[in-house]
């Protein structure tokens, strides 16, 4: 039957394969709280992380269970999920992790997908979103425009302290481009 509903993806692999691919994603996320692989397998290591994140939040010994027995190297990684990540996340209602797609850079050109979890210090949106603001504001420019101003709201939303952290992250950015063009000058 072409074209009938798929629960999940199959990833051209028999489902033994496919848990255990799922689960070193998984724990090589929150191990780095930032892989690349391909599109595919980010989407379907998404679900997995979520679904984690959630028993994180629940924080009960079935929960725990749970969590032990998906990660590979369980005692690095519970202590985490059950500790930073649950405070990280404990307001937010869902939505932990971000796919962002990226240029292929693999020789078969399959197309490639960065898996990050939202809020962390590796968030790639709140770097981007900080350096646009710093481009911005060294150009003269006082208001955002709509889009940028959209992102300030989205990276600050549920992050604790968001328009200080935010602010510092724009500091930093002004005070390196100054050292750069002080080394330039010399």
């Amino acid at each position: 039957m072409a074209g009938g509903a798929a629960k999940y993806r199959h990833l051209s692999r028999k489902s033994s394969h496919r848990q255990a691919l799922l689960r070193n994603l998984v724990t090589s996320l929150f191990k780095h709280e930032s892989i690349t692989t391909t599109w595919p397998k980010a989407k379907e290591a998404q679900r997995l992380a979520e679904k984690l994140i959630t028993l994180g939040k629940k924080n009960t010994e079935a929960s725990r269970r749970r969590a032990l027995s998906v990660f590979y190297t369980p005692h690095e990684i519970l202590p985490k999920l059950f500790g930073p990540l649950r405070e990280r996340y404990a307001e937010r209602p869902g939505g932990y992790t971000r796919v962002l797609r990226v240029e292929p850079k693999k020789d078969d050109q399959a197309a490639s997908a960065i898996l990050e979890l939202v809020d962390g210090p590796k968030d790639m949106r709140f770097a981007m979103t900080a350096r646009t603001v710093a481009r911005q504001r060294s150009q003269g420019l006082d208001t955002l425009n709509e889009l940028t101003r959209l992102n300030v709201q989205k990276v600050t939303q549920f992050r604790r302290d968001g328009i200080s952290d935010l602010e510092l992250a724009i500091k930093t950015l002004e005070i390196n481009k100054q050292k750069e063009s002080k080394s330039k000058e010399d």
